[in-house]
């Protein structure tokens, strides 16, 4: 599926010989290699992502929080599925170390097998009535891993893309990489819907929510073998060393570049605020406190999902139009208003609630397609390659990490309007950062 819609020519995508000028006319790599790269790179690690994130608010506080009563249980486990991202950026740091010393092949091989083999290892897990606390443990033990892993699983291809992009092609390439989340979300969606609705309760918590892990070891092996394709070229290293995309040293990035990590992160915190505010949060919240059925949700999400992947599509036109700080800056101001009619929309019924996940979704697509990056011409050329993964890894901590734990906890205990203030937080931050980097640019000048 994915591989069909980027080598297909159609009215969205750029022609082959336009891409082979943004990465490099004399390169042997094929142009539409590196863009399904990307792609199926970026795809493999979010449907990671939501299978674990879905699995915390359908089936883990069952299974391994059963002592607790459900809305507990749920945030019990949003705490554990917070662990990944605090963990990601120590991930970054090693996997850096590991580049240097043994190459990039060694470092994202080690990095999807982590990946792999601690979604595998969820999957086999023994449930809170068989060993008692150590399944906690143990679940805790994995998401670290995960989240070590996705640190590792940097590639630098979307940076090698965007350094040589045409100048009014660049949002275009900013959102090559920023699809996978939409059709991770899909197939690990659907994967749920179907499993929800096919078995019975008591079938989906003993055995079934366990396939669609299975099913992630799988797409990783073979979104290695596609990316090691890639980056295991001589014509591809050279690429990267021309635009001196290599790795450095964690504490010399930031003590030279901390400045410029920090603007980076909270430049795109809108766009991250609402990832988990659409995705994760909402099937908690329906679980717990809405008739809605759970398969028929998720289909609605997997709708959304779909739109966001066209408003993404739309993201690159309009940003290569007004550019991209501009065209996030202006989405951050339609998540802040967006944020006003969540409560109403949350506390609407079916109707309400399927309307801010279809409207949530689009206006994730349009800002999420250009969050990633923005800022990244801040950092200079020896730290870009580490920058980029680094702030990636900032903002998913401080964005998105605590997302689905903190709206369900206040939701639940103080109202739905702590949804619109978390939000709306991530919109005055996005503002605010783009707003400083641009008085920091104006003084260079």
């Amino acid at each position: 599926m994915m591989t069909t819609s980027i080598g297909t020519h159609n009215s969205e995508s750029p022609p082959d010989s336009e891409i082979a000028r943004a990465v490099g006319a004399d390169t042997h790599v094929h142009p539409g290699e590196i863009a399904v790269g990307v792609v199926i790179g970026r795809a493999s690690e979010y449907f990671d992502f939501f299978v674990y994130g879905i699995a915390s608010a359908l089936v883990f506080p069952a299974i391994f929080f059963p002592f607790a009563d459900r809305l507990t249980g749920t945030l019990y486990a949003f705490a554990v599925f917070a662990l990944a991202f605090i963990a990601r950026p120590f991930g970054t740091a090693l996997s850096m170390a590991i580049q240097r010393r043994y190459g990039r092949e060694a470092k994202l091989t080690s990095a999807l097998f982590l990946l792999g083999t601690s979604t595998a290892g969820i999957a086999f897990l023994p449930s809170y009535a068989s060993i008692g606390p150590a399944a906690i443990v143990l679940l805790s033990l994995f998401r670290i891993a995960q989240g070590v892993a996705l640190g590792g699983t940097w590639d630098g291809l979307p940076s090698l893309l965007a350094l040589n992009a045409p100048a009014n092609r660049r949002g275009w390439y900013a959102m090559l990489g920023q699809l996978g989340a939409p059709v991770g979300f899909i197939v690990a969606g659907s994967l749920f819907a179907y499993l929800v609705s096919s078995l019975t309760s008591d079938d989906f918590l003993t055995w079934g929510w366990r396939y669609p892990f299975y099913v992630a070891f799988a797409i990783n092996v073979v979104a290695l073998f596609a990316r090691l394709r890639l980056v295991a070229t001589t014509e591809y290293s050279r690429l990267l060393d021309e635009r001196e995309l290599a790795p450095t040293g964690v504490i010399e990035l930031g003590r030279s570049q901390g400045v410029n990590i920090v603007i980076g992160a909270f430049a795109a915190l809108a766009s991250y605020a609402l990832f988990h505010i659409v995705t994760i949060f909402p099937l908690s919240w329906i679980t717990l406190y809405s008739d809605q059925s759970v398969s028929q949700f998720l289909v609605v999400q997997i709708i959304g999902a779909c739109l966001a992947a066209l408003a993404m599509v739309a993201s690159g036109k309009i940003a290569d139009r007004i550019g991209r700080r501009m065209t996030l800056g202006s989405l951050a101001v339609m998540i802040a208003v967006f944020s006003g009619f969540a409560p109403t929309l949350l506390d609407g019924g079916a109707f309400g609630q399927d309307t801010f996940i279809l409207v949530g979704f689009v206006l994730l697509g349009l800002s999420y397609g250009q969050a990633q990056g923005t800022v990244t011409s801040n950092f200079p050329a020896k730290y870009r390659y580490t920058g980029a993964a680094l702030t990636a890894d900032v903002a998913w901590l401080v964005g998105a990490a605590f997302a689905p734990l903190v709206a369900l906890g206040l939701s639940a205990h103080f109202g739905l309007g702590y949804v619109s203030v978390y939000l709306l937080s991530g919109a005055a931050c996005t503002l605010g950062a783009l707003g400083l980097n641009r008085a920091i640019e104006q003084q260079r000048d």
